[in-house]
């Protein structure tokens, strides 16, 4: 079974800082692209920002010039530095993994896209 498990969330003023990380384990052949989204109250799930395994980065409008995604790809991590956060980027933030895995030791590697179970950052005005 592919995993994602996410830490580093929580409470911040405004202006302040979070980092957040993400660690895939399992049965994986490979990671293609890791990244994260965020969901608002009321709103639909949406990129932050994602970043190939080649390190290519792909950001969010409002994540741009604030926001930093890497990964390490030996340790299957994937993290995210926010500076000067707003009210605005108050939800819940689900890093996600596309992966050529396996569910289990009898299956044949294949796709699997794969989220983590969500960590809440509540930045206050």
């Amino acid at each position: 079974q592919v995993q994602l498990v996410e830490s580093g969330g929580g409470l911040v003023q405004a202006g302040g800082s979070l980092r957040l990380s993400c660690v895939a384990s399992g049965s994986i052949l490979s990671i293609q692209t890791m990244g994260w989204y965020r969901q608002a109250p009321g709103k639909e799930r949406e990129l932050v920002a994602d970043i190939s395994s080649g390190g290519s980065t792909n950001y969010a409008d409002s994540a741009k010039g604030r926001f930093t995604i890497s990964r390490d790809n030996a340790k299957k991590t994937v993290s995210l530095q926010m500076n000067s956060l707003e009210p605005e980027d108050t939800g819940v933030y689900y890093c996600y993994a596309s992966t050529i895995g396996r569910s289990d030791l009898r299956s044949a590697y294949r796709r699997l896209d794969v989220w983590g179970q969500g960590t809440l950052i509540n930045v206050s005005s």
